[in-house]
């Protein structure tokens, strides 16, 4: 089987956030033409051109198929997370999204898988929708951006909802948006090819900085890109932890090479050797399959590069299907 742990779908159509709320920054869709849409901001500012498969499920069935993908695991796009908004006002927001990708399953129960969203500006509301996509729309989980409004993750105020996480079996897909230092990659794409990256691997370093493994050692997270530039910053994090420990280790942790194992990444990298050094760093049970689907910086070959490297069949195994599975916390049984 093939498990796209990482991919993104919208509802087609959605009222004006702005007149329904009364202040503006929302994103619009614009149907300017057949099969494509532009995102809008509501004070006019453009900020993608998307097509049909960002909407629409029988469209992306097409593309599984020709692709041979079994399933597709679908959350919201970042930019629709909304947590700048008003708490109630976002929490209205992602259950609209919410129930529209639990509609999707709904709908092809073998195909796709949703993570939620939640209102994480605050934590009791994230809390209680976090609580309603598992026990009510049977979600396995969330996805999350890798910063709240400019808080990191290791933040204490966002402990209760880890707590409430792990006791639910929720798991947690950080995906990385509002990268740090955006205000200086304006030019050549540089949020997306070098801001994403970094902001990825300042979640990792967050998490096992501020102690969130070791505080929720039942938690099951995994962190998209492939984990950014993490794996090959972690023997610099690594020997900053052994050389300054003052700076470093205020939170009383491990080497942080000893958090390899606790999370899991997908395994966007765009790049066959970068991919072996992941499993070298990794561990091969800890790599998901993943294309960021639909958008053209992702994986749109579907994991080629993957099927077609020199590396044992048992590893493609695990890489495509059991190691997402297992992540998720589901039997294959459901999806054959």
């Amino acid at each position: 089987m093939k498990i796209d742990i990482h991919a993104h779908l919208m509802p087609e159509r959605w009222e004006s956030l702005q007149d329904k709320f009364g202040y503006g920054g929302f994103i619009t869709l614009d149907h300017h033409k057949p099969g494509a849409a532009r995102m809008m901001r509501d004070d006019g500012v453009f900020f993608r051109e998307v097509q049909q498969n960002c909407w629409d499920a029988e469209y992306v069935l097409r593309d599984m198929d020709e692709h041979n993908v079994d399933v597709m695991v679908l959350c919201t796009i970042p930019v629709l997370f909304n947590y700048w908004a008003k708490s109630h006002d976002c929490l209205e927001w992602s259950e609209f999204l919410n129930n529209h990708l639990a509609d999707v399953v709904k709908q092809y129960p073998k195909r796709f898988i949703a993570l939620g969203t939640v209102p994480m500006q605050d934590v009791d509301l994230a809390i209680k929708e976090m609580t309603r996509c598992v026990r009510e729309l049977g979600m396995p989980g969330l996805q999350l951006g890798s910063n709240i409004n400019g808080v990191n993750l290791d933040d204490k105020r966002f402990f209760p909802f880890y707590k409430a996480a792990e006791e639910l079996g929720c798991r947690l897909f950080i995906h990385p948006w509002e990268m740090a230092g955006s205000d200086r990659m304006k030019k050549y794409w540089g949020e997306w090819l070098v801001g994403m990256p970094a902001e990825t691997a300042l979640a990792i370093h967050s998490f096992i900085m501020g102690g969130v493994f070791d505080a929720f050692p039942n938690l099951k997270v995994l962190f998209a890109h492939a984990g950014g530039s993490f794996a090959f910053t972690l023997g610099r994090v690594s020997h900053g932890w052994n050389a300054r420990p003052d700076l470093c280790n205020v939170n009383n942790i491990r080497d942080p090479r000893d958090y390899i194992g606790k999370f899991w990444v997908d395994g966007i990298t765009h790049d066959t050797p970068a991919f072996k050094y992941l499993l070298e760093v990794m561990g091969s049970d800890k790599i998901c399959y993943g294309t960021d689907y639909p958008f053209p910086l992702g994986d749109l070959e579907h994991g080629k590069f993957i099927e077609e490297m020199n590396i044992p069949d048992n590893i493609k195994t695990k890489v495509l299907c059991s190691n997402t599975l297992e992540f998720l916390g589901l039997p294959q049984a459901n999806y054959e």
